[in-house]
């Protein structure tokens, strides 16, 4: 007789209104084509929304330096291309093991804070970077940034097209391989043990748990999904600029996550498409005072939902349940 399966395991089953989410991007690439630039960028940022949820949502790990990890795989990435090697597969993989291994350096440092220093001490880790960044010239290009991205066709048959068909299927495959991943990880033991230390890290070290290591563990798969994201947007902007490693680009992806719904996976998925899709329409409304969209629809979701949009849906399908069921 097998085990009951706990109610949070229970959740992490992909069920089939969750595929809903996957139809309408394979959707959107056959509805909107003229979009697709566009969307390919949105999908970039909603895989490191993911990677961000992972560290705050499950690990509580409350950064403001995540762009740093997006930053390090975006350069690495677009690095190891201008020396030679395209294929776009392995280059992505490049830039989120530059991350990753970064991450594994300074994690046992930092990880060993936690509340106000440990944000401030991955705040200062991003401005140090995009500092060194901006100063290293001869490595980064500086404010002009490394343009001249170029990659062979993907498995050597799909070519990139400035219609962005390739880039678009290339990322969404990305993005589900990774969420998946990232599914079966939170709801494995060692997922669950980060809830706990997320919950009481000292009650978890009373009852045996590595807290440091888990911890650490938790952050460099997190900023390697993270520095493969940034690696995405390197290859399918074919550009990489300061801005990678700026403090907006955690913000955004912050923002994202409290728009969706943190700890919940599905959040990021669901944030990011509506936070960049509302600041793509909001600035072409007006170019300068489109932050107060933002801001508007961010207290809102805040207001009546904690959960984000996903905990809001979630309330309206059930009140609508009840009603049906009267």
């Amino acid at each position: 007789m097998s085990a009951p399966r706990s109610a949070f395991l229970e959740r992490q089953r992909l069920g089939f209104p969750e595929l809903l989410w996957w139809l309408l991007a394979l959707g959107f690439f056959f509805v909107f084509p003229e979009y697709l630039a566009v969307a390919t960028s949105v999908l970039v940022m909603a895989l490191f929304a993911v990677s961000l949820d992972l560290l705050l949502g499950f690990a509580g790990i409350i950064t403001l330096g995540h762009a740093v990890s997006f930053g390090i795989g975006a350069y690495a990435c677009a690095l190891l291309n201008l020396s030679g090697w395209h294929e776009a597969i392995t280059g992505a993989l490049a830039g989120g093991t530059a991350s990753g291994i970064f991450a594994l350096a300074v994690g046992p440092l930092i990880l060993r804070l936690s509340g106000l220093p440990f944000i401030m001490v991955t705040l200062g880790i991003g401005a140090i970077l995009y500092e060194a960044a901006n100063k290293a010239v001869w490595l980064t290009g500086g404010d002009n940034g490394l343009p001249g991205v170029t990659l062979d066709p993907l498995l050597g048959v799909f070519r990139w097209t400035v219609f962005g068909q390739t880039g678009f299927l290339y990322v969404l495959g990305w993005l589900f391989v990774l969420f998946y991943a990232t599914r079966r990880i939170v709801a494995s033991p060692f997922g669950l043990a980060l809830q706990g230390i997320r919950e009481n890290p000292h009650r978890m070290r009373l009852v045996g748990a590595p807290v440091l290591r888990h911890l650490v563990l938790a952050y460099a798969i997190g900023c390697f999904i993270a520095g493969i994201a940034g690696a995405l947007s390197a290859q399918t902007n074919r550009f990489v600029g300061l801005e990678v490693l700026g403090l907006n680009t955690s913000i955004d992806g912050l923002v994202m996550l409290v728009l969706g719904g943190i700890g919940r996976l599905y959040g990021g998925l669901l944030g990011a498409p509506v936070y960049m899709f509302v600041q793509h329409f909001a600035q072409q409304w007006n170019p300068y005072y489109w932050m107060f969209l933002i801001g508007g629809l961010l207290i809102l979701v805040v207001r009546f939902s904690r959960r984000g949009l996903l905990g809001l849906l979630e309330d309206l399908l059930t009140q609508a349940g009840r009603r049906l069921r009267r």
